[in-house]
């Protein structure tokens, strides 16, 4: 396997739904024949798609199906995707909680994992009986396991409830030593799933701190599970993406991270909303009719090319005099972080009864290529009475059709969130 530690090869896993066991006595029955014949187990054939937003017609589904991955030694992987798709069942098998349906899993060394809060935990035995019972377990005599407890206890930072029963501990306490275990009893391979969500916010900062240091300074495979994308992004090296059961996507983190993004945003880019009259948005000064993104043309588009200027029209009905109205948006990324909002000014503002139609322009170069979203609102003075916030209202993307028509050197995708075109010049200034 050279400088390979883990082989995944047509790995799946078949599970049989709304039944406690794998199957009836029939179906058990069934598969032993076909063995004995050496026939092919007939229930491989008919499970579906792991799509756990649609009522299927079979009671078999495939949880995984058809991985093939190799990670090697040293390398960070992020694996994401939405709830359900298979991320939890794969570590769950590589750390040999349950096996494959049909597949093999080739790995190289120790292999340290934290699935869930608890995982491999006995709840009557105190912090410090735990630690050495899961360093036996990995393998460990108890003298390198003493020789490690100061650092694992002082990571943790549980010292003052490492002799009381696991049970009594919080789901942070429990994670905090967990993780600590698992980081500090030096695995070949490191498995965390989503659970390091559960700690606070110093302890997470810590533990990614760690798994970078296991990962750059010792060598060691970490495999991440998170549905943290700026965690993924800065931890991970490499990244997957699983949908459905299955690998859609495989690549670096960032590319991983821009392509689970994108896939969701795919599914509901939206473009254009005109409400019906029972379904206006709005409050007792306002209502939201219609809204829009639309290029020179007029046409309604998710889609423009960052060269090209587009623009954002609002329809609505102001109701009530002696009001002053700011509709404003608000964008943001792929991560859901804000970018900047903008407002009518003073000298565009409203106060008189009537439809009105505002127009934001969102110049060219103005945004990078990727996906964005903008939410919508209105606001109204005197007071700061809300009418309505729609988020996400509309989500785009911006392309660049045309990589030749740059006026800069870069051949590869530009970083950022923005491509403004700030005007500069160069002056001689001597010989």
């Amino acid at each position: 396997m050279s400088n390979i530690v883990i082989k995944i090869e047509n790995l799946s896993k078949q599970y049989r739904l709304g039944q406690v066991g794998s199957g009836t006595i029939s179906h058990d029955l069934n598969r032993w024949w076909h063995q004995v014949r050496s026939k092919e187990n007939p229930y491989l054939k008919i499970g579906e798609t792991n799509d756990r937003a649609t009522k299927g017609t079979s009671e078999y589904a495939w949880a995984l199906k058809d991985i093939n991955l190799e990670v090697k030694k040293g390398d960070v992987l992020g694996i994401i995707g939405k709830n359900g798709a298979g991320k939890s069942t794969l570590l769950k098998i590589l750390s040999k909680v349950t096996g494959p349906t049909i597949g093999t899993i080739k790995t190289k060394g120790r292999l340290a994992s934290l699935l869930e809060v608890g995982t491999g935990f006995h709840p009557e035995m105190t912090g410090r009986e735990n630690i050495y019972m899961n360093g036996t377990i990995m393998g460990m005599n108890r003298h390198e396991i003493k020789s490690k407890l100061d650092e694992i206890v002082a990571f943790a930072g549980i010292e003052r409830y490492l002799d009381t029963p696991v049970k009594r501990y919080s789901s942070g306490m429990t994670v905090r030593l967990g993780f600590s275990i698992a980081a500090h009893l030096e695995p070949e391979i490191l498995v965390v799933d989503e659970v390091l969500a559960v700690g606070d916010a110093e302890f997470q900062k810590k533990a990614i701190g760690k798994m970078q240091d296991v990962s750059t300074n010792q060598g060691r495979t970490v495999l991440f599970v998170s549905h943290n994308m700026e965690a993924v992004k800065n931890l991970c090296n490499k990244g997957i993406t699983l949908r459905n059961g299955s690998i859609s996507f495989t690549g670096n983190s960032d590319e991983a991270v821009k392509n689970y993004l994108s896939e969701n945003n795919n599914e509901n880019r939206i473009a254009h909303k005109k409400y019906s009259n029972q379904s206006y948005p709005g409050g007792d000064i306002i209502d939201l009719l219609e809204y829009s993104l639309l290029n020179i043309n007029n046409e309604k588009i998710n889609t423009f090319n960052l060269y090209e200027e587009v623009r954002i029209e609002l329809i609505y009905k102001v109701k009530q005099k002696g009001f002053t109205s700011y509709p404003n948006l608000h964008f943001f990324n792929q991560q859901d972080q804000i970018l900047f909002i903008t407002t009518t000014t003073y000298d565009t503002v409203i106060n008189s009864e009537g439809v009105y139609k505002t127009t934001f322009i969102i110049n060219k170069y103005t945004f990078n290529t990727g996906i964005f979203k903008a939410s919508i609102a209105i606001t109204c003075y005197p007071g700061t009475d809300v009418q309505f916030h729609i988020n996400p209202a509309i989500t785009f993307k911006v392309e660049e059709s045309n990589i030749e028509f740059r006026k800069t050197p870069y051949t590869d995708v530009i970083p950022g969130e923005f491509r403004p075109q700030i005007k500069n010049s160069t002056l001689k200034l001597e010989a």
